[in-house]
């Protein structure tokens, strides 16, 4: 069983930056790809960015260039640093990890304000 906290979400205004943080724990030995991705009211959930364990990259074509993805696999801790932040990035953001199947965060509020 994997249990993922979120933290670092929040208002914020257009051009702005947040930091997410995704922490993983429970009886796990090392987790596979990690990641974040988000749902807007009336939207699809969609793939913002993952991350394997040895550092291999994917985001979403929407952030690009300004979502920067990374971990620690010593604290299995997935960061999302989101720069230059659109209104249309507001959303809940969830975290996930992939250890068997793949386990979900409780979701955290980004709202960015234009």
């Amino acid at each position: 069983q994997v249990q993922l906290v979120e933290s670092g979400g929040g208002l914020v205004q257009a051009g702005g930056s947040l930091r997410l943080s995704c922490a993983a724990s429970g009886s796990i030995s090392s987790i596979n790809a990690m990641g974040w991705y988000r749902q807007a009211p009336g939207k699809q959930r969609e793939l913002v960015a993952a991350i394997s364990r040895g550092g291999r990259t994917n985001y979403g074509d929407s952030v690009k260039g300004r979502f920067t993805i990374s971990r620690d696999n010593a604290k299995n801790t997935v960061y999302l640093q989101m720069n230059s932040l659109k209104p249309e990035d507001t959303a809940v953001y969830y975290c996930y990890a992939e250890y068997g199947i793949d386990y979900w965060g409780q979701g955290t509020q980004v709202t960015v304000s234009s």
